[in-house]
């Protein structure tokens, strides 16, 4: 099935997109994904790791999720479009669906830069990461000081100082940048000195080959192991001052865009691995029999399936509606004056899709019984990746606090 059973009024556009996506996450993603779970995370980013040929064959389809080309579509369809198309990207791989959506960071950032010497260099087909995350910072850098009586961040851990018409950037990004162990280019948020002293963040691009950038070593974790993630070291890093894309002055709304987009983006992923764990079970009550009938024969099987399709399709209308509601809002995409998009939506879509996603494949790996803990079944996989989504981009709960001050 593609999508949904209830997308019938996709163009013939719109379907190709969609069918190609679907056949690259069936062919591509899938048993990329469950090769790279299997492994050490050194051995998913070594130089002849299928984790490669995951993004040269994403690259050679030409569909951009951040990118700035509409081919021909107008913002609400172009949102519906890349929701239906990351849906399935985590259909197939949630974690690699996020190497994914993080590679094409920078050059999302370059193209809202209209630098064209920025677009040019920092662009989509070069793998690229969203490096905000830090040793003492976790969910905190999304939140301005809510619950605290003082400003978040008072001690950052990576600051990038003026110096003549450059910056210099010294301290370090914490294990949790994604796609930090193998990408070219990072979107660097950071504390940023204009001479006086730290006045604010900003957003920096940058090359990962520069001298002074290190990295460590790839962590190993619980879930979505095929996603690298490590930390970013930075010592007397020196970039041109054009590439601060976000200064502090404009910090804040360009922190509101990023989470709009990113809380979207796994809004829409985690439907679709929460789709696959639903997919996984039905399968698998039709195929097993126990009291001498399939077990989807059973009331309490039906039961718990139309639950698992129930929240499924509701988490996939709420990141819908709120995804299309922050594009014809963006103002980087033709919104009208005064229009801005309403991070809480975002958040609310992120949340209720990661809770989804882990609640739909516990109640997978339940219809499965037994069989759903062994490795033999894709099941105790999809639980372990869906419970890394409601700590990343943010934990729920600090993102469902940030999303509530705005009521």
């Amino acid at each position: 099935m593609i999508a949904s059973g209830i997308d019938y009024d996709l163009s013939p556009e719109e379907r190709d997109i969609c069918g190609l996506t679907h056949r690259f996450a069936a062919d591509v993603l899938r048993p990329a994904g469950e090769a790279l779970d299997r492994v050490a995370a050194e051995d998913v980013i070594t130089s002849g790791s299928i984790l490669w040929d995951v993004h040269k064959k994403w690259d050679a389809l030409g569909i951009r999720l951040f990118g700035n080309d509409t081919m021909g579509f107008t913002p609400a369809q172009l949102a519906r479009l890349g929701c239906i198309v990351t849906e399935e990207l985590g259909w197939g791989d949630a974690g690699l669906a996020i190497s994914i959506g993080a590679g094409e960071f920078p050059a999302m950032l370059a193209g809202i830069s209209q630098n064209p010497d920025l677009i040019a260099e920092f662009n989509p087909s070069r793998v690229g990461c969203w490096a905000i995350t830090e040793p003492d910072h976790g969910s905190d850098v999304l939140d301005f000081g809510v619950g605290t009586d003082r400003p978040a961040l008072a001690k950052p851990n990576c600051i990038a100082r003026k110096h003549g018409d450059d910056y210099v950037i010294n301290g370090q990004k914490a294990a949790w940048v994604s796609n930090g162990p193998i990408a070219e280019t990072a979107a660097l948020y950071t504390a940023v000195d204009d001479g006086d002293g730290v006045n604010g963040r900003g957003v920096i691009l940058l090359e990962l080959d520069a001298p002074g950038v290190t990295r460590g070593k790839p962590i190993e974790k619980l879930g979505q192991r095929p996603l690298p993630q490590g930390e970013l070291f930075f010592e007397d890093v020196r970039v041109p001052g054009r590439n601060l894309v976000i200064p502090p002055a404009m910090y804040p709304m360009g922190l509101e865009l990023t989470l709009c987009s990113a809380n979207g983006y796994m809004g829409s992923t985690f439907v679709g691995l929460a789709r696959s764990a639903l997919e996984h079970a039905v399968q698998y009550a039709k195929d097993r029999i126990q009291g001498g009938i399939p077990i989807i024969r059973h009331q309490a099987v039906k039961l718990r399936l139309f639950e698992m399709f129930r929240k499924v399709e509701a988490a996939r209308s709420l990141n819908r509606r709120a995804v299309a509601y922050n594009a014809v809002n963006n103002p980087f995409m033709g919104a009208p004056a005064g229009a801005f998009p309403a991070v809480q939506y975002a958040i609310a879509s992120k949340v209720t899709s990661t809770q989804t996603a882990f609640e739909v494949a516990s109640d997978a790996l339940q219809v499965f019984g037994g069989n759903g803990l062994s490795r033999e079944y894709p099941i105790e996989k999809l639980l372990r990746d869906a419970r890394a989504s409601m700590i990343e981009d943010g934990a729920n709960d600090v993102l469902s606090l940030h999303a509530a001050d705005k009521f």
